[in-house]
């Protein structure tokens, strides 16, 4: 009875190790659960993104934020009267007026500062403003101003922030001096800028009035401009080598080398939805919308870099799994559950490794060493377990080509797509041909795992 009872449990025992299909089931489980510390993988770059943003905005705040500029923008009080109640009465208004012509050119003198272990772009600027304003007082007439009052007008300069004017800015009108005031009287349309008043003090319909100033500034990663006058032209240049060119516009012309970049832009009135002028601050068009400008980007974000390799965690997993239960089926060599459990493990731990080593240096280094040190430990692992060199070289060549197609399609990334399915199409396809003449429901049962051809 004894004998039967531990025949009856040696045959169970027997059938749980040489069963294939609860092999497969139990390793699919296991790759399942692999995406659980996965999960944790991608909140560690979430959070390691966050105190890099953490530690831009905390220079910036000390230095300058990005800067966007727009301007200079003419308001034209006037008085107009109307009969209400066969009473006279008397409203002012005023007139917000655009540029005819606008020119700006600027340099871009960039510089990375350190906070922790990260760095942070920043910038001196030195930006030339030019053009003129034609018919102000014809526009208000228009609207049935009376009374232009002519000693209350004033021009306002959007800079997003104050903190990154480096000199005193002076505005020639109609070769005029003029200095410039802190702060706006039009908050409704320009939250924070500079302010020249008094700019007709003692003049009569003046209907044509020409500007020029420079401004020295800087800030952080971003500089913007609004296309403001009925014809906007722009340069830009800057030693700074990987621009990206964002917001409403794009260049006209464009030039990006290793040592910096130039880009020009020419953008008419048509161009945006807004008029030349208007009335009140309630009435303020959608400038914002229409920002234009360059931001410097660092050359390679290694947080992203990273983000898109651990998206090849399971292609990873997946061809180290498959070659170890290929090893099984070729081989007398049994692979337990709980040693798959340790390769997938050291496979999760590889992100950890390439987003700590990323931090203190490039993203090619990093990569570099991250894939040798796991390559090398799940090698040494193998050999111990397959105690075959062969098998195990065979191994350590699936995960360096693993990781190389990977690194390859990151560097790719129009082509990602592409790469990335003639890759895994070639996997499947030598995974059928290897295992074409493979008997599976022979497997287990002491017989031969080969078919006959």
């Amino acid at each position: 009875m004894e004998k039967e009872e531990k025949s009856v449990v040696e045959t169970i025992t027997n059938f749980i190790r040489g069963s294939v299909s609860l092999k497969l089931i139990s390793v699919f489980i296991l790759m399942l659960m692999l995406m659980i510390p996965m999960q944790f993988v991608h909140s560690l770059i979430s959070e390691r993104q966050g105190l890099r943003q953490s530690a831009v905005k905390e220079v910036s705040d000390k230095w300058s934020g990005s800067q966007d500029i727009y301007g200079p923008i003419l308001t034209l009080p006037y008085n107009r009267s109307y009969t209400e109640d066969g009473k006279v009465k008397v409203l002012r208004e005023e007139m917000h007026i655009l540029p005819s012509m606008l020119r700006v050119k600027g340099n871009i003198t960039p510089e990375t500062l350190r906070r922790g272990i990260y760095e942070v772009v920043v910038y001196n600027s030195t930006i030339a403003v030019s053009g003129s304003f034609e018919g102000a007082g014809r526009y208000a007439e228009e609207q049935g101003g009376d009374k232009i009052l002519w000693n209350e007008a004033f021009i306002t300069v959007h800079i997003s922030d104050l903190r990154g004017i480096k000199e005193r800015v002076t505005m020639m009108l109609n070769d005029n001096k003029f200095q410039a005031d802190p702060g706006t009287q039009i908050p409704g349309l320009v939250a924070s800028g500079i302010t020249v008043k008094n700019i007709f003090t003692g003049v009569q319909n003046l209907n044509e009035l020409s500007f020029s100033f420079d401004l020295v500034l800087q800030g952080s990663s971003h500089l913007g401009f609004a296309p403001l006058g009925k014809e906007t032209h722009v340069e830009l240049s800057s030693s700074w080598g990987d621009p990206s060119f964002s917001g409403a516009f794009l260049p006209d012309d464009r030039e990006i080398r290793d040592n910096g970049f130039t880009a020009s832009y020419k953008i008419l009135e048509l161009n945006r939805n807004y008029p030349q002028y208007w009335i009140g601050e309630a009435n303020s068009p959608g400038v914002q919308k229409s920002i234009f400008g360059v931001e410097l980007l660092l050359p390679v974000d290694d947080y992203l870099m990273t983000t898109r390799s651990a998206k090849y965690a399971l292609l990873a997993i997946v061809l180290t799994f498959l070659t170890f239960f290929l090893t099984e089926i070729f081989s007398s060599k049994r692979v337990h559950p709980f040693q798959y459990l340790i390769i997938g493990l050291a496979l999760v731990l590889y992100y950890t490794l390439l987003i700590s080593i990323s931090e203190h240096t490039n993203f090619t280094t990093a990569y570099s060493i991250a894939s040798i040190a796991i390559i090398g430990m799940i090698g040494l692992y193998a050999k111990a377990i397959l105690k075959n060199p062969k098998q195990t070289g065979i191994l350590v060549l699936v995960l360096a080509l693993t990781y190389t197609f990977v690194y390859i399609t990151l560097q790719l990334q129009d082509y990602a797509l592409l790469i990335g399915s003639i890759g895994l199409t070639a996997i499947l396809g030598f995974t059928m041909y290897i295992t074409r003449n493979v008997n599976w429901y022979n497997l287990g049962a002491g017989k031969n795992t080969v078919s006959e051809k």
